[in-house]
């Protein structure tokens, strides 16, 4: 079955195994700690494991899985950064008919008719339920209902609501984290002006992601690679930079393609223009598979991030400046 967030909430304690994926990766484990909220799950009832160890760990896995818990209580399976070529083993587990636990399956973006969106799309015992990164629009609302209702807050100004929709959404644990920061921040008086904003943001590199995201699709290498340098600099995870690359391009496909233009704080917003005129539909479709396999590598090489970052990170604003100079001629 495919699943929405309603869906989730209703159906989590119904349903053999879910599968939870998508590109926001802070909203897929947002998700997966609610189920085990929701399905009162101890410690001692949980089995977690890595794609990676699927092959070699499959006694373990459904021994866990097919058995009754000792300590009573419901047992859950958790299996993380799986793919579509891990279908074999998971489809064995999800369908085995002595199985006892819930099993969470988390995965980032999968491609539709893979093999296991296609599994747990089909099988009215089994869901799955994508994570796609906040739009403008549910985006300010998560931002109202972090604030307003759950903190209290009683006006955002507007120009505090178009700087947080523009420099948040790629990764919901980021933003949440980000939100619990600013309401404390702005405690006393309950109002949250972009002044607040802007003070708040430096703590989580906004900033200087801003510098690097924009820059380096405008074709401004110099600029890209300082940011990336005080990004790095300040222990920021690159993991977490290529999803927000990954959220940055699909967001600049959308205005290629449909012309549906994001809302953009004025600092940027130049440069984002730039990049629409720059930047062909073949480019960008091809940037997106080349940033998945990223991702892969980031995960499977054991090679260091940061130099696989700064090495795609200098590639991709070469390759965005001379689009740009080919288009001035």
């Amino acid at each position: 079955m495919k699943w929405k967030e309603s869906d989730f909430n209703s159906g989590i304690e119904t349903i053999r195994a879910v599968l939870i994926y998508g590109p926001d990766a802070g909203q897929v484990d947002e998700f997966c700690d609610r189920a085990v909220e929701k399905l009162e799950i101890e410690k001692d009832n949980m089995f977690a494991l890595d794609s990676d160890e699927l092959r070699d760990r499959q006694d373990a896995l459904f021994a866990e899985s097919c058995s009754p818990s000792m300590f009573g209580g419901r047992k859950m399976v958790i299996i993380s950064n799986a793919g579509d070529g891990d279908a074999k083993y998971i489809t064995e587990l999800v369908t085995h008919s002595g199985l006892c636990a819930t099993v969470i399956v988390t995965a980032g973006d999968l491609r539709a008719g893979g093999a296991l969106r296609a599994l747990f799309e089909s099988d009215d015992k089994l869901a799955a339920l994508a994570c796609y990164t906040d739009d403008a629009r549910s985006l300010a609302t998560l931002i109202r209902r972090e604030l307003s209702a759950d903190a209290g807050i009683q006006q955002i100004t507007p120009d505090a609501m178009a700087y947080m929709t523009s420099h948040l959404g790629g990764d919901r644990g980021i933003t949440r984290g980000f939100l619990a920061k600013i309401a404390l921040y702005v405690d006393d008086k309950k109002t949250v002006e972009l002044d607040d904003v802007e003070k708040c943001l430096p703590d989580t590199g906004a900033a200087n992601t801003d510098d690097y995201l924009y820059s380096l699709t405008a074709g401004h290498l110099q600029q890209t690679m300082v940011a990336l340098d005080r990004l790095l600099y300040d222990n920021t995870d690159p993991n977490m930079l290529v999803r927000m690359l990954n959220g940055h391009f699909k967001k600049l496909l959308t205005a290629v393609v449909e012309g549906q233009l994001p809302r953009l704080f004025w600092k940027v917003a130049d440069k984002f223009n730039m990049a629409i005129k720059i930047w062909p539909e073949s480019e960008i479709v091809a940037v997106l598979r080349r940033l998945n396999e990223l991702e892969r590598q980031l995960r499977t090489t054991g090679m260091p991030g940061e130099i696989l970052l700064r090495d795609f990170s200098l590639k991709l604003a070469l390759r965005a400046m001379k689009l740009s100079v080919k288009r001035r001629k």
